[in-house]
């Protein structure tokens, strides 16, 4: 089958053009200016914006991540353009429950910590479910969630992680310590998530910039929305005035979340908030494509149009119909 979508703004992964594509069988045959070629279905693309299927890299999946937060994978992530999703946290499903969705799906899973110790023999187990599938290590680092009481938990993890070779993603809400200190002992590919919290211990104590020092040393800002539970939008609008703006933005998906604001809460609308709070359009398409597929090794395959490339395509059109954060 032959899918032809003519007369949009491209963005390619890295830049915009203005091409069209033409896809062959679900592979992406052509994309240049002008194509006439004959197709099944034609797509008419005039003042949208054509993009790689979006990458969410924070979501909790049903099956996956635990019954009060997992969600319908393809429900919380196509209607808002979004192909490939990252469950952070999840520990109940396995490699073939993943490989069942419609939405490309990789595992990042937690790793619990009872009385400031982190138990790695339980997340190996968990790990081995997934295979292939399980990209790093999750980590609830905020004293609301884990019985974590210093640094000292998040060090061993760190020195567990580098025998692995993994990343972790941090879940940065109410940490014991600063933000300073936290992002101080992250390494380079790691990802600070709800960067932009407003809870105890936040990014904003340092005028940011922490968040500044940690990018430079290549730890990954992830915005991690989570409707609004993680996030506080003054802060978040500081943090972008200031030039400290995250690398991805994700949604933190849940069943909590999704169906509030009349069900529009998705990737799309935290695209929506980013671009009301100053971020460039071209920082936020990074942040939704190639950004987050870079973080998890999956640059070939996802966050960007090219041919011979899989036909994960989005397009989105900008519409004025509001938002509540």
């Amino acid at each position: 089958m032959k899918i032809l979508i003519k007369n949009g703004r491209v963005w390619n992964g890295q830049n915009f053009l203005y091409a069209d594509i033409l896809t062959e069988n679900n592979i992406i045959s052509k994309v240049q200016k002008d194509i006439s070629e004959n197709a099944d279905y034609i797509f008419d693309a005039s003042g949208m914006t054509v993009l790689p299927g979006l990458v969410d890299a924070h979501v909790h999946m049903k099956g996956i991540s635990c019954d009060q937060f997992g969600i319908n994978a393809e429900m919380s992530c196509m209607p808002f353009g979004v192909t490939a999703a990252v469950d952070a946290g999840g520990g109940l499903g396995d490699e073939s429950l993943l490989g069942s969705f419609a939405v490309k799906s990789i595992v990042m899973p937690g790793i619990s910590i009872v009385d400031n110790k982190p138990d790695f023999e339980a997340w190996e187990q968990t790990a081995k479910k997934y295979g292939e599938r399980c990209v790093g290590i999750k980590l609830y680092f905020d004293i609301f969630v884990s019985e974590i009481k210093s640094i000292k938990p998040f060090m061993e993890i760190v020195d567990f992680a580098e025998e692995k070779n993994l990343p972790i993603m941090v879940h940065s809400s109410n940490p014991p310590v600063s933000m300073s200190e936290l992002l101080s002992c992250m390494r380079k590919g790691d990802i600070l998530t709800h960067a932009y919290h407003g809870g105890t211990n936040n990014v904003a104590d340092d005028d940011f910039l922490c968040i500044a020092e940690a990018k430079k040393r290549g730890v990954i800002i992830d915005a991690g929305l989570a409707g609004n539970v993680h996030t506080d939008f003054d802060i978040f609008r500081r943090a972008i005035a200031s030039g400290a703006i995250p690398d991805i933005i994700s949604t933190d998906i849940t069943r909590a979340s999704a169906y509030k604001r009349g069900g529009k809460y998705g990737m799309t609308m935290c695209m929506s908030i980013a671009r009301h709070l100053g971020i460039s359009e071209e920082d936020i398409f990074r942040a939704v494509t190639s950004n987050p597929a870079k973080a998890f090794g999956k640059d070939s395959e996802w966050g960007y149009i090219a041919v011979g490339r899989c036909a994960d395509i989005a397009v989105l059109q900008i519409a004025d119909e509001g938002f509540d954060m």
